[in-house]
């Protein structure tokens, strides 16, 4: 079959699309599935001994140490529960340095002497598991002969139940570290981080005069954008199946310039998954709010409510695969790629975040007193302390090959990490630069908490859509993470430097207090310094202008464009010994991560390398070389009966035919090319070589799209995929 029958008959069969069978239950009330599989707070009310459960909620609550002697007890109930939701296997769910989601199933069923089974889950199996895994990427925490690795199980993200039509399989949430301790996942940084978070939080709070207050936990929110496609285009092109994105595909004549996809009307096949993967969602727990049509065509949005970060973190990984699957189900693929399509919006994954506990809420809402004006300013300035000291290791944790495709252009922020506080809050916190409240008591001092401030609604300012690191009303929105990534990474990173930023401001105030100093005059000078220390990183501008980078430059602000870049904020020994001071990460495990960024780094662009090769000289260049034949027969023809031939014709295609040719040559020289055996090395040659060269094959087979007759182009076009659903 010719590439362009590939082609038509995948237009066919999106046409002959039939939707799968309806699996929403009109007699079923709203809300009714919603957690029906997770093994939460009312099930284990339900089925745990009072003081057991007790004991599992005082974990979950306020982050005491697990009784070990309750977990016979808790495996005993789970397994119960999941045995009458027909679950057949256990799984430790954990969460790898790839990024992704890894699981182990063992079968509850165990042989007894007489020849049956007895199904068995004992309190030692839910919560340790040692699943091996040594092939996950570890940074040099341990050798490849080094096979064990420990999942532990994580009491405060519930266990769920998860279906298959073939079977259920319960799954709980664990670590997954080394023997030593060390961690090889993205959950285990993430707890401790929001402990050391946590701890410094409620210093600020018994300040504020909170006896005894709740344990302090972060919020998570995120965003996630999407593409799909119908799987018909998906598997007739090699680079979406392997790589996640086009590496070839010339502009289509319409794109989203008219912006008639943005919140329009959903279309009845998307909307039809949308309602599947939200009702598979409910029945896991998992909160899904908003959906939308996105910027670019064939884009989309949905947003969950807030959660706990670590549980967020979960239910992220977990919202990603059921979006995969269901998919599939509806003849369509997930694009979870930060840029599946060059020149279209690129996807992100907005991570709001806030702070608090149920006896305060989020302490970034501004309050109705100068009291709570007072505690709202110290928490905001604590984030603005931490962003302008850490903006590198911001950056650092949303780095990767996939995310650089994003960062910095015109539909995402610039890779410059500064905040954007709203024209009302900026303006009280240049005030408190000042030491004067012009807009609340003419040109008298202010003293927080005392001198009424101006009223501060919970939307103090409008959205800045350009800005990294936004507040907006009672939380913060970090724009930068890609839309693949584990939201654990960001929140791990901003629980670290937040927890940094409250310790300073809670012994800053306890040691003004403990010296005789007025509170409220100790809150007024804490402010007034850091504001002036690190006022800089606040910018309220178009973060897309050409005179940001320039000011933000004056302003000592790093623009960190790449991953190779950004990366090195990683092992700076002041990030070292930050991650050390709160335990979050060691020297060892920082390397690591470092290591792995590299590494990862590397992979990516050699797949993507090695794709564009194949592609290129096994599909776009026959390709154009059947078109410059057929050419070059037909003008011979026409000259040998006499008439007039415009040869441009064949030139038209021979340049750009040559040019691809030349990348072509100069990107196989590049991936055999001799490279050093370091992960830095291999990184530098996939930035400097392969990217370069890549770009090149690109830019001569998408001006050949343009070119090659249609009857002969092999691959699907934009115009196909983004606009045929």
């Amino acid at each position: 079959m010719s590439g362009n029958a590939v082609r038509l008959q995948a237009i066919k069969d999106v046409e002959a699309y039939v939707p799968p069978a309806v699996s929403f239950d009109i007699t079923e009330a709203p809300g009714q599935v919603f957690g029906e599989n997770v093994f939460n707070k009312v099930v284990m009310q339900k089925r745990l001994p009072k003081s057991v459960y007790k004991s599992v909620i005082s974990t979950i609550e306020h982050g005491t140490t697990l009784d070990p002697q309750v977990a016979d007890a808790v495996a005993s109930a789970m397994k119960d529960w999941a045995l009458e939701k027909g679950a057949t296997h256990y799984a430790h769910v954990f969460y790898p340095l790839t990024g992704l989601t890894a699981e182990k199933h063992d079968s509850f069923l165990e042989p007894v002497g007489d020849g049956s089974a007895l199904a068995e889950f004992a309190g030692k199996t839910l919560t340790q598991g040692e699943p091996d895994a040594s092939s996950f990427p570890n940074g040099g925490l341990r050798n490849t002969f080094e096979a064990r690795g420990y999942t532990g199980w994580d009491v405060t993200s519930p266990a769920y139940v998860l279906e298959n039509p073939n079977g259920n399989t319960l799954c709980i949430p664990t670590v997954f570290v080394s023997m030593t301790g060390e961690a090889l996942d993205h959950k285990t940084p993430l707890l401790r981080s929001q402990q050391a978070m946590g701890e410094h939080a409620e210093r600020i709070l018994k300040l504020f005069g909170h006896t005894n207050p709740e344990h302090v936990v972060s919020f998570c929110g995120p965003e996630q954008e999407y593409f799909l496609v119908d799987r018909h285009f998906f598997l007739a092109r090699p680079d979406l199946l392997n790589a996640g994105r086009t590496l070839f595909g010339a502009k289509p004549p319409k794109g989203q310039e008219f912006d008639d996809h943005y919140f329009g009307a959903i279309p009845e096949r998307v909307l039809g998954f949308m309602m599947d993967t939200e009702r598979e969602l409910f029945k896991l727990g998992i909160p899904a709010k908003t959906r939308h049509n996105e910027v670019a065509p064939g884009q989309f949005e949905i947003a969950p409510m807030f959660e706990r970060a670590n549980l967020a973190a979960d239910h992220q990984q977990l919202l990603m695969t059921t979006f995969k699957t269901i998919a599939k189900k509806h003849g369509m693929e997930c694009l979870f790629h930060e840029k599946p399509f060059q020149g279209v919006n690129g996807s992100g994954k907005h991570v709001n975040f806030s702070l608090g506990n149920s006896e305060v809420g989020s302490v970034f809402v501004p309050g109705d007193t100068p009291h709570d004006n007072a505690q709202f300013l110290v928490f905001c300035a604590a984030v603005i302390r931490a962003v302008h000291l850490y903006a590198g290791l911001l950056r650092a944790s949303v780095a990767s090959a996939t995310n650089d495709h994003r960062l910095g252009a015109n539909e995402a922020p610039p890779a410059i990490i500064s905040i954007f506080l709203g024209d009302q809050l900026a303006d009280v916190f240049e005030q408190i630069a000042n030491g004067r409240a012009t807009s609340s008591k003419g040109k008298g001092q202010m003293i927080i908490g005392v001198d009424t401030l101006p009223v501060l609604p919970t939307d103090p300012g409008d959205r800045n859509r350009t800005s990294p690191f936004a507040f907006t009303g009672n939380r913060f929105e970090f724009r930068a993470p890609g839309s693949m990534q584990s939201v654990a990474g960001p929140m791990t990173t901003i629980n670290t430097i937040m927890a940094d930023s409250l310790d300073f401001i809670a012994t800053q105030l306890e040691t003004a207090v403990a010296d005789g100093t007025d509170f409220d005059e100790a809150v007024q000078t804490l402010l007034t310094q850091i504001i002036n220390e690190h006022g800089a990183v606040v910018f309220n501008g178009d973060g897309y202008a050409d005179a940001w980078p320039i000011e933000a430059e004056k302003r000592g602000l790093a623009n960190l464009k790449t991953t190779l870049d950004a990366l090195p904020e990683l092992i700076t020994e002041p990030a070292m010994e930050l991650f050390e001071k709160y335990k979050v990460f060691n020297h060892r495990e920082m390397h690591s991560r470092y290591e792995i960024g590299l590494e990862q780094y590397a992979l990516t662009i050699g797949v993507e390398a090695r794709l564009t090769l194949e592609v290129g000289s096994t599909a776009v260049l026959p390709a154009a070389v059947r078109h410059q034949t057929e050419v070059a027969v037909n003008l011979g023809a026409l000259k040998a009966a006499g008439v007039d031939a415009d040869v441009a014709l064949l030139d038209e295609v021979s340049g750009p035919l040559a040019e691809l040719r030349t990348a072509l040559s100069t990107l196989r020289d590049a991936l055999g090319a001799e490279v050093g055996h370091s992960a830095l090395a291999e990184a530098e040659h996939a930035r400097d070589a392969l990217l370069p060269a890549m770009s090149a094959v690109r830019a001569a087979a998408d001006v050949l799209e343009e070119i090659v007759a249609d009857d002969l182009w092999p691959l699907p076009t934009y115009q196909e995929m983004l606009f045929i659903l």
